[in-house]
């Protein structure tokens, strides 16, 4: 059995409801609205999001969801599909997991106004239903998201940027949304257990960590699948195994490197040296121990609990976050 499907067969019956539910919290009166969320629904990925949300409330509550579980999950998705939408708009991107992204089939003007429909429709399921705990999860990883952003694109002008900042940033861009998933699964169950929540907020943000360097890793690897090498420098995006290059080289190789990346970027031949220099001064090797030092706290916290299908599944999907390929 595949390991995605290892980690969701203790939910496979939530998962299914799930994706009825999502498909009904997207319908509209607008047809070019229906056959734009028909087009993203049918083309949706491993739904690692929604299985956090699943997957944390059974642990903590002894296997049982409620209602609530499964707008949370909706509201999640929502706003994460939402976030890829408007992403692609940012990044002019014509593609998302292979197919074509909607900016590129029904340009951005239609794609802005998607990804904000999708955000209202996530905002409003719940404050339609009272999830005001919910709807505060899912607002702070929303504003986390875009400072996130922002902060990673002040800081490429200037590429000044030291480790500390590097963390705030993959902490806001990426764990924030996995943190929120994992916090909303415990709230829909326990909502006055302020600590669980916290706990496992946390616990996701751990894994969030660990994912993005694990995405950082890929730029500097020939068999990674999932975006080509080389792609984080030519964009010029600041990755754990260039800083820490950048930190640790002597000052004359560390301008060759700033040079290399704010003027060389698009000229290939340079792009394989900076990579080539940033492997054999062991960026990949710090990268991939801070890496599993995020995985090993989010395994601690998971070691609170007792044992349960739940638990064994978050397990997997703890270290399939730094064992996948792609």
């Amino acid at each position: 059995m595949k390991i995605t499907a290892q980690i969701k067969e203790p939910i496979r019956e939530e998962m299914e409801l799930f994706e009825q539910k999502f498909r009904s919290s997207m319908s509209s009166k607008v047809a070019l609205l229906n056959r734009i969320t028909y087009y993203i629904v049918n083309r949706k990925g491993k739904q690692m999001r929604p299985m956090f949300v699943f997957l944390v409330a059974k642990m903590v509550s002894g296997g049982k969801v409620s209602e609530r579980t499964y707008r949370g999950a909706s509201v999640i998705e929502l706003i994460h599909t939402a976030t890829l939408v408007h992403d692609d708009v940012v990044d002019d991107s014509n593609k998302r997991r292979g197919f074509f992204s909607i900016n590129a089939l029904w340009k951005n003007k239609i794609a802005v106004l998607v990804g904000d429909y999708l955000l209202s429709k996530g905002l409003l399921l719940s404050i339609d239903n009272g999830d005001f705990d919910l709807l505060r999860i899912i607002s702070v990883a929303v504003r986390e998201m875009s400072e996130g952003e922002l902060l990673q694109i002040e800081k490429a002008r200037r590429l000044d940027i030291v480790e500390e900042v590097y963390y705030e940033i993959i902490r806001q861009k990426t764990a924030t949304l996995i943190a929120a998933c994992c916090a909303m699964g415990a709230c829909s169950v326990q909502p006055e257990q302020t600590e669980l929540i916290e706990k496992m907020r946390l616990f996701g943000e751990y894994i969030g960590m660990a994912f993005q360097i694990k995405d950082d890793l890929f730029d500097y690897t020939e068999d990674a699948i999932g975006k080509p090498t080389g792609i984080d420098i030519k964009e010029q995006k600041m990755t754990l195994p260039l800083i820490y290059v950048l930190n640790t080289c002597f000052e004359e190789e560390k301008q060759w490197l700033i040079n290399s990346v704010k003027k060389y970027n698009k000229d290939k031949k340079r792009v394989k040296e900076v990579i080539e220099f940033v492997k054999n001064h062991k960026g990949l090797e710090y990268a991939t121990t801070k890496m599993k030092e995020f995985q090993q706290k989010a395994l601690n916290i998971l070691d609170e609990f007792p044992t349960s299908p739940y638990k064994e599944a978050l397990t997997l999907m703890v270290n399939y976050v730094i064992d996948r390929k792609i």
